[in-house]
């Protein structure tokens, strides 16, 4: 079965709205999502605030997330994303909101930029258009126009490199690699693409052993946590199926003892991947070791590493890798990339329901 992942046929077979090729595309659309923040004009007043917060949803709030550990590693302020309709009792006229929605019609998104601007929040927007951007136009905040027609999973770049811009030019991060981490990601697309065969592709290979099993993702540390959380919603969008991540050393103090009667939960149904970047300390790697033994009777060991020496590469190279792994198992199952019925059905079942104001949001 795993050589037939080297038959693009077989690949996309299912892939009708090109999830595959949007993928491919990636290194290209962080480019042009550069050229888009450059381009938005973006007052000096939204920087110098003591906080940033990121207000978003899905595939939107995954760039909140690695704008989180660009700031935990490099800032002197907090960043925290926000993913409801309430913000923190702490957001204040001293914070900076990024209001980030891909179609500009997340209600929850929506919420918290309306609240935002009641506490007196500067404010920046990402998006394609919707609600937020006539928002943004009636109260003369920025925002970055970002293109629309894609499922919001697929536009990461244009929802995290206009964040980073912007905290950069703000004065919030130092200077970026971003032409380096791009053009990492190209070398990372030739040999992760279809084209690739699986005996040089450890992302089809690694598609090929997930098959059939349980993905039980472990980042080795706190951003590569980040990645292992959007590793596991594209395999869950894409692929369709189950996945749980954690983080070391945190799984170290409890989720380690859950593997204990984990045979007699099917855990041979179970592959362990580590994701990391390649430069953790050396009591991480023991960690990683001693889990590893612990666990090997009961689960598969698979290791994914980032590809750069600096954050953002990292951080873009390990998210890609896993963008590609999904793609490949969603063929691997026969089933469509892009589909996401059950959400729809859940989106038709709130717009038809009538519910209560929500508690801190304005009237």
């Amino acid at each position: 079965m795993p050589d037939r992942l080297d038959d693009p046929r077989f690949v996309l077979r299912n892939d009708p709205k090109g999830m595959m090729g949007l993928t491919e595309g990636f290194p290209e659309q962080c480019r042009e999502a550069l050229s888009l923040a450059e381009s938005a004009a973006l007052p000096g007043d939204c920087g110098g605030r003591r906080s940033v917060v990121v207000a978003g949803m899905g595939g939107s709030a995954a760039g909140g997330d690695f704008l989180r550990a660009l700031f935990e590693e490099q800032a002197s302020v907090p960043c925290i994303v926000c993913r409801d309709y309430v913000l923190p009792k702490f957001v204040s006229e001293d914070s900076l909101l990024f209001a980030c929605s891909y179609s500009g019609n997340t209600e929850e998104t929506l919420a918290a930029t309306e609240e935002a601007l009641s506490r007196g929040c500067a404010v920046i927007a990402i998006t394609s258009g919707g609600r937020l951007a006539e928002l943004a136009e009636a109260n003369g905040f920025p925002a970055v126009h970002i293109p629309g027609g894609q499922p919001p999973r697929t536009a990461l770049g244009y929802l995290f490199i206009p964040l980073v811009y912007a905290a950069r030019t703000l004065g919030y991060l130092p200077e970026q690699p971003f032409a380096d981490a791009f053009s990492l990601l190209e070398k990372c697309c030739a040999d992760w693409a279809v084209s690739a065969e699986l005996k040089h592709n450890p992302t089809k290979a690694l598609a090929s052993r997930l098959f059939g099993r349980v993905p039980v993702l472990y980042g080795l540390g706190p951003w590569q946590a980040l990645v292992a959380t959007r590793w596991k919603g594209q395999l869950n969008e894409n692929a369709k199926v189950m996945a749980f991540a954690n983080a070391f050393p945190e799984l170290n103090h409890n989720e380690i003892l859950g593997w204990t009667f984990s045979d007699r939960q099917n855990a041979h149904n179970w592959a362990t991947v580590i994701l990391e970047g390649g430069l953790e300390s050396a009591k991480m790697q023991t960690r990683v070791a001693v889990t590893t033994d612990l666990i090997r009777d009961k689960s598969e060991v698979y290791r994914a590493s980032a590809r750069g020496e600096r954050l953002l590469e990292q951080i873009l190279t390990l998210t890609y890798f896993g963008d590609f792994v999904s793609l490949y198992l969603a063929a691997l199952y026969g089933v469509d990339p892009e589909n996401i019925d059950a959400i729809n059905t859940l989106k038709r079942a709130l717009s038809e329901a009538v519910t209560p104001p929500i508690r801190g949001t304005p009237r």
